[in-house]
């Protein structure tokens, strides 16, 4: 059996994944570019990565 805590960060990812997939994304190549993206994103454009503005943002640039 896994602790309490592991069980509140599976969760999180689960509804991360499960969001991306309500948006329509392959939630992998979603948290892939996220997280490469997080690090150098600075707070005032974290909003961009959110599942409804990355797929925007592709579906104007591809």
């Amino acid at each position: 059996a896994g602790s309490d805590r592991a069980g509140r960060r599976a969760a999180v990812i689960m509804s991360l994944v499960q969001t991306a997939r309500l948006h329509g994304l392959d939630p992998y190549a979603w948290l892939r570019d996220v997280l490469e993206r997080l690090p150098l994103t600075p707070h005032s454009r974290i909003a961009e990565l959110l599942p409804g503005a990355w797929k925007l943002a592709r579906l104007t640039t591809h």
